[in-house]
């Protein structure tokens, strides 16, 4: 089953360029859904029908959902909400207030994330296309399963033992009801979801791509959106410049925009250097229905498989060497001063500009020392060695990129 997320900045015509491929993959013969994870919601709006919680089929083949935030969240956070209420009730908060204050911030997204999940899962679809939200809400959710992974290996366990030694004396002294095994257990199901969901989207069968518009400030944010996108594991295959203004403008002031966006044109093939840049032109009318959206997506793609499997391995590999092994990680347009590294444990502690991931060490390199570090050629290449072993005169000692 092949999976596509499209993120861009908010405007760009993420959502568009989203529907056109599903529309494209359903006119070739794949069973396809195509959701949102964007709380805006415009899938419905681009194929100019009502779409539901449930997949609405818009075409033969095609489906769209727009996934009921609340609805999921009643049967995958219902546990922890009552919880909440509990105890917001014994401190006196006022029950509506309370309701708002135990909705789990991002919930629509998350909880689109796991109806992604499900989907995937029952086997009905070849392919299911994402139109995720603006790029920053994208880079959040992504990392949301890492970071909740790092929390229920180091601290979870031990809150749960904690709480059971002393629910009994905390409850009387404190007033407040302490929680209970369904609560835990509804956490570590959220975990477990939210894990596979991970694993899904960054998976040789899925990708991203970045949809963004001929002008310098959406081209630094998409530029930054394929380094954190590639800092946290997921692959990105292609780019979409859309809304190009055609050459042989009649004016003065289309002519000018027509040598604006070439001039921004010739950047975005120069920062996304081997990969495919795809181009739509902009239109004298809105696309709008399935029809329209499968002409754009014919145009944008112009003969070539919107489906393709990228090759490679991904941002991230490790290969082996004589003395240890090198890790390496897809960091494009980054440079060493903007990289921090550091070891704790079986981690590696990874910063690059406002972004953190602890990467998890496989059990080879997790008893392997860290050598030296540096970025290269849009990749940071970390050594391990063996536990013995010196590092090399010029080695970076306190495991940071240089």
């Amino acid at each position: 089953m092949r999976i596509l997320l499209f993120t861009g900045k908010g405007g760009v015509g993420k959502s568009t360029v989203a529907a056109g491929t599903a529309a494209l993959a359903a006119a070739a013969g794949h069973r396809t859904l195509v959701l949102s994870t964007d709380a805006a919601h415009s899938l419905a709006d681009a194929f100019a029908v009502g779409a539901g919680p449930e997949p609405t089929e818009v075409a033969p083949r095609l489906f769209v959902q727009q996934v009921d935030a609340q609805l999921r969240f009643q049967q995958s956070w219902a546990e922890v909400q009552h919880y909440l209420l509990s105890v917001l009730d014994v401190v006196g908060v006022d029950p509506v207030a309370a309701e708002e204050l135990t909705v789990l911030p991002g919930a629509e997204e998350v909880l689109a994330l796991l109806e992604l999940r499900h989907q995937a899962l029952s086997g009905a679809w070849d392919v299911v296309v994402v139109d995720c939200a603006p790029t920053a809400e994208t880079l959040r959710l992504l990392a949301l399963p890492e970071a909740l992974g790092w929390y229920m290996q180091r601290v979870f366990p031990a809150e749960r033992r904690i709480i059971k030694v002393l629910k009994p004396v905390l409850t009387r002294s404190v007033g407040v009801p302490m929680p209970g095994d369904q609560v835990f257990d509804a956490v570590e199901r959220l975990h477990a979801e939210l894990d596979e969901v991970r694993a899904l989207l960054s998976g040789p069968e899925a990708s991203v791509r970045v949809v963004l518009t001929p002008e310098s400030v959406v081209l630094a944010e998409a530029r930054r959106s394929w380094t954190n996108l590639s800092l946290f594991g997921y692959r990105v295959d292609g780019v979409v410049a859309n809304r190009i203004f055609p050459e042989g403008a009649g004016d003065e002031w289309r002519a000018g925009w027509v040598a604006s966006q070439a001039a921004v044109l010739e950047q975005v093939d120069q920062s996304f250097a081997g990969l495919p840049v795809w181009r739509s032109e902009y239109r004298g009318e809105e696309p709008v229905g399935v029809d329209a959206l499968r002409r754009l997506a014919e145009e944008v793609y112009a003969g070539t498989d919107p489906l393709a499997v990228p090759a490679g391995d991904g941002p991230f590999s490790v290969t082996r060497t004589d003395t240890g092994a090198v890790l390496r990680l897809a960091l494009p347009f980054t440079t060493r001063a903007e990289v921090d590294l550091a070891r704790n444990g079986d981690e590696l502690v990874l910063t690059v500009g406002s972004y953190r991931r602890l990467l998890t060490l496989p059990a080879g390199l997790a008893r392997l020392r860290v050598a030296g570090a540096r970025v290269e050629s849009g990749s940071l290449q970390v050594r391990f060695v063996e536990a013995e072993q010196r590092p090399a005169a010029g080695g970076v000692r306190r495991e940071a990129a240089r």
